[in-house]
């Protein structure tokens, strides 16, 4: 997402609190909720740690996909996924060259890329959350927003006491830490989350919004990117209190009328954005790392298996849960990290493996095969609910129709929340 565009978010009626003074009451109207934003604490980092606790207290970055750990050379290629807080004392960041991290910190640690098992952490987190409140807006791998504003024991310490319950459920179920931001709003959460990290838990009201928000520069809102930071000083807003200090006339005059009023309100912490806890989803995926490089010629027919194998689980996926995909492709990343890959279009959007496979393979055959593999997947996308396409009068190829029941049979269920659907991160 560009961080210089505002998040989605409903319409907010501006109240007579919400003017060009500054005056940070415009929260006040959401107060009775109660918003958590839980991020993981250097997620890939710490999943690492849990395996190899012998590495604990050394500066390490996860990058590459090597069968083991390398000390840093300034001779290697790719970039940082992630990096521990060991690392990052020395400026060390995600997607920073790993050359660049050679020459800031000698000593760190390489330590290759296992998104299965991050994949499967993440699951594991996110069920421990989901046995406290169904109300879960999923964000990605290692982080959540959550709407505790209904769950018993959110009145007691101001909410402190239930965040500090779910932090040591996620601990004795993971091994791992996370940081939680309680607050009326999901901005104001998101800010609060990153404030102690890591194993942080900071709960702001509306009426701490001067105190606690004002000061810390305006990039901590999360919307506010570099272009639109470096617009904002040369207007003489460096901090979240300056910005809450411009008339919305001149911020309207520099950054239109959508933004220019986003930003007046989020410096105010207005943000009535809901928690999401199902979207519809836009593709489904599997990937496969292999242990050794695949020869394009000599290991021909494993690559074959393998992008057969991915088609067909794909479609069985979507069928299983009555999604038509509209487009497959394939991804290829070779030896050398290079990435590539090819779409085919159905002619009508199905879930059928036999079709599937076929598109798989027409969009393999269109990869220039130059080097050996490290990794293959198949992916669906364009998808839509088998439901719909029936409410508008298209025809559907699921597994089910391919076997013999009528095209306008029972209606399929409707769709299931996006977690069921999907590895979180996809």
């Amino acid at each position: 997402m560009n961080r210089d565009e505002p998040l989605a978010r409903h319409a907010v009626t501006m109240s007579a609190d919400q003017d060009a003074s500054g005056s940070a009451g415009g929260a006040t109207a959401a107060s009775a909720r109660r918003i958590a934003h839980l991020d993981m604490d250097a997620f890939y980092a710490s999943v690492e740690l849990l395996r190899r606790p012998r590495l604990r207290g050394r500066p390490i970055v996860i990058a590459g996909r090597q069968p083991k750990v390398l000390r840093i050379d300034a001779s290697m290629r790719g970039v940082v996924t992630t990096a521990s807080y060991e690392a990052r004392q020395f400026g060390v960041r995600s997607a920073m060259a790993l050359a660049e991290v050679a020459r800031r910190c000698p000593d760190c640690l390489v330590v290759p890329v296992d998104f299965d098992e991050y994949r499967r952490l993440s699951r594991m987190f996110k069920a421990v959350i989901r046995s406290f409140t169904a109300q879960v807006e999923d964000r990605g791998i290692d982080e959540v927003y959550i709407d505790l504003s209904d769950t018993p024991g959110i009145a007691e310490g101001r909410g402190r006491v239930l965040a500090q319950r779910l932090k040591d459920a996620i601990r004795e179920a993971t091994g791992l830490s996370c940081s939680i931001g309680l607050a009326p709003n999901k901005l104001i959460a998101k800010i609060a989350s990153d404030l102690e990290k890591p194993d942080g838990l900071t709960v702001i009201e509306a009426g701490d919004i001067a105190q606690r928000l004002w000061p810390l520069a305006v990039r901590k809102i999360n919307g506010v990117g570099p272009k639109a930071d470096e617009r904002l000083a040369a207007l003489g807003v460096q901090t979240i209190g300056d910005l809450a200090r411009q008339p919305l006339a001149l911020l309207l005059e520099h950054f239109g009328n959508r933004y220019g009023h986003w930003l007046f309100e989020a410096a105010r912490g207005i943000d009535e954005r809901p928690v999401v806890t199902w979207s519809e989803p836009k593709s489904r995926s599997e990937e496969t790392t292999f242990e050794r490089r695949l020869h394009p010629q000599r290991d021909w027919r494993q690559i074959a298996r393998v992008i057969a194998s991915q088609a067909e689980s794909v479609a069985q996926g979507l069928d299983r849960r009555q999604y038509l995909a509209g487009t497959v492709g394939v991804k290829v990343r070779f030896d050398d990290f290079r990435i590539v890959t090819r779409d085919v279009g159905m002619r009508e959007p199905n879930a059928d493996p036999v079709m599937f496979r076929r598109a798989a393979f027409e969009a393999l055959a269109r990869v220039p095969m130059d080097r050996p593999l490290r990794l293959l997947g198949v992916r669906a996308s364009a998808l839509e609910h088998a439901a719909q396409r029936l409410r508008t009068g298209g025809e559907t190829a699921t597994s089910a129709q391919a076997g013999g029941a009528p095209a306008g049979a029972a209606a399929p269920k409707a769709p299931p929340p996006i977690d069921d659907l999907f590895s979180p991160g996809e």
